[in-house]
């Protein structure tokens, strides 16, 4: 069930109606229908995954309690690397046994053994990456007692199973959204309003943006043999904008409709694509994954409190393991590697952290280098996605090298049978938008919120590919 389906069209309104005028008596019941929703919603996909996830789920809370009672550090210890040692066994399983045993098979044979490895035909289980970090993160904190381990059961799951994050985040975690559970909501209307105008937005972002940058995309990366340069480059533009729009629209899907229900959840982006550098890119995006290893993995490693050396080894560390956890491919591996050595200059110069303020734009020689350095991130940024999105990592080389040797700058058909004029109009428009939303806390509430609304559902209507649904890049992760 997709967010941008008739049939979640259908389901969203049902729970709602049900969470305000049936459930709204105590929070049990919100939070009892919320889980029974949220199972519904996941079972949707697969059914047989579920119990998948009611065993994450049932894992860390024992766990998690079982580390807060004991008394012992072995015990402690004990509890807590099962709990770790399970869920990245599932993970691992499911998402890289394949890519492991395929990979040791072919450096096998590549020194003239022939073997044959035994692959699981499996599929992946949708949101297994997210809702597994969810309880990891809460497990390590109650080792660490940062936080204390929930006793109610259906609290706990809800924060687990949460359906608005349940597939692709954000990654939540339990000193944020544990409270807002553990308390019974009352309706906001302004909240309700706010949500409901970043929803639609979301919606935008998704039909409008990224499936029509993905017709595109799709027909110049299919094709890249025969592409001149000038449709390379927009092919990887056209990338970069279908994976912002499908992610953040995602994300901005779920803050919206998380907020018709009373509960916030984390940003996840902040307009990354006008970033000074690749520090503040990363700051601004998927801002719930890169906080979660920053907390969990690159400061337990030492962060930057040691030499030059070490802060070189974690932060390749961070980017790499950043890279496979999006995927069992070596083309995720090298671009996160690619976003590593993006970073090392700014690391080395101690630049890092030169970014952290949104700016505006003046005509003048501050206000030209800004936009140079946005650009210039920004077409980094780009050529590093080609790695993301290729089949191999030939095939990325073959890409742009083609792009940087073909020099033929004209623009050509694809299997669409239509120019790319169209499609530009609509990226740059949708820039601009982007640009001016940068000022206001919701993208489309504010000062003539009912025409930009109405707009957009033009805009859907018109342009939205509700013919054709295009599942969200991230339910693969």
């Amino acid at each position: 069930m997709f967010f941008n389906s008739l049939a979640f069209a259908v389901f969203l309104p049902i729970v709602f109606i049900l969470y305000w005028f049936v459930c709204n008596k105590n929070k049990s019941y919100q939070n009892a229908l919320l889980i029974i929703a949220s199972y519904y919603f996941y079972s949707c996909w697969d059914w047989r995954f579920l119990f998948l996830l009611i065993f994450s789920t049932f894992l860390d809370y024992y766990t998690g309690i079982q580390i807060e009672k004991s008394s012992s550090k072995t015990a402690r210890k004990f509890w807590f690397w099962l709990s770790i040692a399970i869920n990245l066994g599932f993970l691992g399983v499911f998402k890289y046994y394949n890519f492991f045993a395929d990979s040791f098979s072919q450096l096998v044979n590549g020194f003239g053994f022939k073997t044959s490895p035994l692959l699981l035909n499996v599929v992946l289980p949708v949101g297994i990456s997210f809702y597994t970090f969810h309880g990891l993160s809460y497990v390590i904190d109650i080792y660490y007692k940062r936080i204390k381990a929930e006793y109610n059961f259906v609290d706990y799951s809800l924060f687990v199973s949460y359906f608005p994050l349940l597939v692709a985040g954000p990654i939540e975690r339990a000193t944020h959204l544990l409270p807002q559970v553990k308390v019974k909501r009352s309706f906001d209307y302004q909240k309700a309003k706010e949500g409901v105008f970043q929803f639609v937005w979301g919606l935008v972002k998704k039909v409008v943006i990224a499936d029509t940058c993905a017709t595109y995309a799709n027909a110049i990366f299919d094709n890249y043999p025969s592409m001149n340069a000038l449709s390379l480059v927009l092919g990887a533009v056209y990338f970069a904008f279908q994976i912002y729009g499908d992610f953040s629209g995602y994300s901005d899907m779920a803050l919206g409709m998380s907020k018709l229900f009373g509960i916030d959840l984390l940003r996840n982006f902040n307009y990354p694509y006008f970033s000074r550098d690749i520090a503040e890119f990363w700051r601004r995006w998927h801002i719930s994954l890169s906080s979660w290893f920053k907390d969990y993995l690159y400061i337990p490693l030492g962060g930057s409190s040691g030499g030059m050396a070490m802060k070189i080894r974690n932060t390749f560390i961070i980017f790499l393991v950043s890279g496979f956890w999006h995927g069992a491919n070596w083309t995720f591996v090298a671009w996160g590697f690619i976003n590593a050595l993006y970073f090392l200059p700014l690391l080395i110069l101690n630049r890092n952290r030169s970014n952290m303020e949104t700016v505006g734009l003046n005509w003048n020689f501050s206000g030209i280098k800004v936009f140079f350095s946005m650009l210039t991130t920004f077409a980094l940024t780009c050529l590093a996605w080609i790695f993301f999105r290729s089949k191999s990592i030939e095939a990325a080389y073959e890409y742009i090298v083609r792009m940087f040797s073909n020099r033929i700058f004209e623009i050509q058909y694809l299997e669409n049978q239509r120019y790319n004029y169209e499609i530009v109009v609509l990226v740059v428009a949708f820039v601009l938008v982007e640009w001016k939303n940068r000022q206001q806390v919701e993208p489309i509430s504010g000062k003539y919120s009912y025409l930009r609304l109405s707009l957009c559902l033009v805009a859907i209507v018109a342009l939205g590919t509700y013919a054709d649904y295009k599942e969200f890049i991230y339910f693969q992760f």
